[in-house]
Formats: C-alpha cells, structure tokens, sequence
C-alpha cells in the first residue's frame, strides 16, 4: 500500500514564509484548508492504489480473458477491490517463472496451482508470506471449512506448519480416474461378454487375437491390449491391486493402512509375471515400450478400431471418433477375489497451492477477503464452467445447478476452459454436491461422473497429498529419480522377457542399496505429518 503523498517541499516553504510575514488568521485559515485539502487527496489516491492488485494466471493456451470477466471480477467489485489480470501462456511460463523468483517484479499474488509446485514455494519463501494470520479477519468462508473439513485443513497447511497457499476441492470430479475401456463392438461381433475376472479378460484378450474381431477380413491387424493414456503395465496389472495414483505420487499407495511403494509389493511382482504371460502369448502390443506417442495416438485412433483394450480418462479422449465403439472395462476380480479400480480423489479433485500472496503486496487482506468469496458453492460451480447465464443456471427454487450447452461451436471442455478458471483456483462443494448438478448437453464430466456411479464402490484408500519440507523435497528429487529409472527398466524385461521371480530379490537389494528405505521413510514422514495436521 502507497503511504500518504505528504507535502511538497514547495507548499511547506511558502507556508512558512507567509507566517513569517505576519499573514492574518483568515489566511493561516485558507493555507491550512489547502494542507489538509493535499493530505485528503493523497489519501484518497493511496487508498485507491491500495484497492488494486496485480494477480498473475497461467493457461495452457490462449483462451482469452474470458476466463476472469464472470465471477472472479464481480466478486472483486463486490469485493471493494480492482484486481488487473496477467495471462501467462504455461508455453512461456518456464523462463518467465525463473525470472520472478530470481528477484523479478512479482505481481501481488498467483491464481492456480499451475503456477507453483510445492518445491517453488517452500525454496523461496521470502517470495511469499505466510496467510495464517488473516484468516480470521478476512475469510470466514475458508476459516469454517478448514474448522470443519480435515482433509482441507492437511491440504492448506505446509510441512512447516505454515499456509502459504490456498487449497481447493472442485465439484463435479469423479472418484475414478483413469481407466480401461473395452471395444464393445468387438465383443458382440464374436459373442463374448463383459469380462469379470482377470482371467476372463485373458480369455477375451485371447478371442481378439485369434478371431477377426473387427470384421474387416484380416484376422491378423488386432492389437488386444494397446498403450493409451495412463500407465499401461499399472492399469494391466491393476487386478493384482498396482492402485496407482496421479502423476507425481511418486508411485505410492495406501495398503493395511500403511504408505506402501507400489513397485516392490507383492501384488507388483504377480502382476508383471500374469503380464508376461499375456505378452508371450501376443495379447499385448510388442511395441507397447519403444512406440512413441504419433504411433500410440495413430492406433487409436485408426479409422477401423485396431486396438480393443487401453487405459484412458473417458473413452471419447482415447478413441476420438471410434469411441462409440468403446464401454469401460468392469472392475476385474483378482487372485484374491478383490477388484481394483485407479482412485486418487485428493489429487485429481483436490489441489495445493490454488492462491499464493507474494511479499510484493502491501495489503494482503482485502485481496483475501476476495479471494474468500470462491469458497461457496455458487461460486465454485461458476468458476468450473462459467458464470451463471452463459455456463451454468441455477434453479433457486431448489438449490439444483444445470451446466449449459456449449455457446460456441466449441467442446464443453473447452468452453469451460475459455469462460472459467475451470481446473485452478480456490474452490469448495461439500460432498453430495454432485448430486445437484445435471447437464443439459453431452458433456465429458457427465459421462465421467455417470461411469463413477458403477465403478467408484471399488475406490481403495490412496496415498494423500502429502506435504514435504524443502530438505524432503531435494533428497526424493535424486533418490527417486533413481528408483524409478531402476524399476521402469526392469519393468520393461521382465513383461517382454520374463524373470522377475528368478531376479525379485537382487531388485529388492538393489533398490535397498539406492536408498530405497531413506525414500520409504521420507514417505512416511510426510504421511505422518500430514495426519497431524488434520
């Protein structure tokens, strides 16, 4: 905040003078109403400087500004304050990132977790102050869900006890996250039903081999399980319970309660061997390891369907035009008789580090007292998909929420996008919220939250978004790098080649060797850690 414009030098001097001369009382008068006339207009314009704050955003593309013009600057005028935006493309953001905190010019905060990892902001935190100490005053919205919801309360606060940014959790976000789809075509060309159990999903993998599944004469051009969109050997092996997260999880699980590293357990080692087994016998694509992502995306998306089984987000993102064609696969049942489904609710539906107030403001409580209107559920569906009127109506009467067509030609996604801050900033919907949402066009996110009522039952307790202190943070940035090269290249033999339960315990030893125990103790520190703070 600008302080007061205190007098010029020129004002005070004449000022003196003229009461050295002997002025009369009616000037003295008029000189003093001249003084405090200079120190209500300084005050004035320090108040308005005060008023306005320079926030920065980062977008995947160049949408526009549409993006801010709805809810976030209404609720700024609501709010008493002048917010001017700074749209950075994520293309730019890299050089531009390295600049600001090097000691460049920061704007007076960031919107959306884009912007800064958790790394950024606890190695550099005399670029960002602390928000602990203003969240009484200025956001009783944020105060009661954090007094209230303790997963929100773990996610706003840092390994260091401290907030520094701002948590979200978005609606309309399903429990399942990636997925396997199933060409359903191919299964009623040779008569077979869904698969239920592992082994049925080999015998059906087997029938679209040997049998002309996609009907175009040439028995020999199906590729029964091919790479898609998430982690193929993990979604492969999923039956085994390989329940892996959101990327940057750094393959962790929850399993008996206790944080387990996905690559050495038990049901990892059986799943690659089944994998294998499916590999020698052709079921699976030979090119799944050395094929770069044009191949990848030129099978799927091949006119004639040439792969029947992939991991994906919905089917219409894997396929494109042949997903129609495609169901999800159910959940498979295991050895143990178990089913498995990929599930990391806190970090595909919730976030760190949404909002983050650099030491560059001066003012930082009107700014949060914005920042606090996100947090209903008004607000949070607007920011998601659009202000009210253009990409949601809201029905008072009772309390429902109706996500709007697309006005645009565009897909709902990218709508949304363009008129929302959509995936980022500050938002919150208390659980059954859901519920009140329905869509009055195809939507990507109904088709998502329509297969979530079937599968989601199948949801494990996953890894949580953990918080790691700067000195966590710089040893897993070696150590698992490491790891995962050493897990990833045995990974890749043993399904080709086979021989992970002649070589499994030199693997085990020779992860032990590269630090595997001082990562697995950094895990579950930062587990601990953040169960406290729940």
């Amino acid at each position: 905040m600008k302080k007061k414009i205190k007098m010029t030098a020129t004002v005070l001097a004449l000022s003196t003078m003229l009461a050295a001369c002997g002025q009369s009382a009616q000037q003295a008068s008029n000189t003093a109403g001249s003084e405090n006339a200079t120190a209500a207009a300084g005050t004035e314009r320090s108040e308005d400087a005060a008023s306005t704050y320079k926030v920065a955003s980062v977008r995947w593309a160049d949408w526009g500004e549409d993006y801010h013009t709805g809810f976030p600057d209404k609720a700024a005028e609501e709010a008493g304050i002048t917010v001017n935006w700074d749209t950075i493309l994520n293309s730019d953001w890299g050089d531009k990132k390295a600049v600001l905190l090097a000691g460049g010019d920061l704007p007076d905060a960031f919107m959306g977790s884009i912007c800064f990892s958790e790394s950024d902001v606890l190695t550099n935190t005399g670029s960002f102050i602390a928000l602990d100490d203003y969240i009484d005053e200025y956001m009783p919205n944020f105060k009661s869900i954090i007094e209230s919801d303790p997963t929100m309360k773990a996610l706003a606060t840092s390994a260091d006890g401290h907030i520094y940014g701002l948590p979200s959790k978005k609606p309309c976000r399903p429990t399942v996250a990636n997925q396997m789809f199933i060409n359903k075509q191919w299964l009623d060309n040779l008569g077979l039903e869904l698969p239920t159990t592992y082994e049925e999903f080999e015998q059906v993998l087997t029938a679209f081999k040997e049998q002309d599944a996609n009907g175009n004469g040439d028995a020999n051009d199906e590729i029964p399980f091919g790479q898609g969109y998430a982690d193929s050997v993990m979604f492969f092996c999923l039956p085994f319970g390989t329940t892996i997260g959101a990327d940057g999880t750094y393959m962790m699980a929850i399993q008996n309660g206790e944080p387990v590293y996905l690559p050495v357990t038990e049901g990892y080692k059986e799943g690659i061997e089944w994998m294998h087994s499916c590999y020698e016998k052709g079921l699976i694509d030979p090119e799944l390891f050395t094929e770069d992502n044009s191949m990848r995306d030129a099978k799927l998306m091949n006119e004639t369907p040439i792969v029947g089984v992939a991991p994906g987000w919905t089917a219409d993102a894997t396929f494109g035009a042949n997903a129609s064609q495609y169901v999800a696969l159910p959940a498979l049942k295991g050895p143990s008789g178990e089913a498995y489904i990929s599930s990391d609710p806190e970090h595909w539906n919730y976030s760190r580090y949404e909002f983050v107030v650099t030491s560059a403001c001066q003012n930082p409580g009107p700014l949060l007292s914005w920042v606090d209107k996100f947090y209903t559920e008004d607000a949070s569906i607007q920011n998601f998909y659009g202000s009210f009127g253009i990409g949601v109506e809201k029905n008072d009467a009772d309390g429902t929420y109706t996500v709007l067509e697309p006005q645009d030609g565009n897909s709902a996604d990218t709508f949304a996008w363009i008129e929302s801050l959509r995936d980022f900033g500050p938002k919150y919907i208390a659980d059954g919220f859901n519920d009140k949402v329905k869509y009055a066009a195809e939507n990507g996110d109904a088709s998502k939250l329509a297969l979530d009522k079937e599968l989601g039952k199948y949801a494990k307790e996953a890894f949580p978004n953990v918080s790691y202190t700067t000195d966590q943070l710089n040893t897993l940035s070696t150590l698992f790098s490491d790891l995962d090269s050493y897990v990833t290249s045995n990974q890749a033999t043993w399904v080709t080649e086979g021989g992970v339960d002649e070589q499994w315990d030199n693997y085990i030893q020779t992860l032990t060797t590269m630090g595997y125990e001082d990562f697995i103790k950094i895990q579950q520190d930062a587990y601990n850690t953040y169960n406290s703070n729940k």
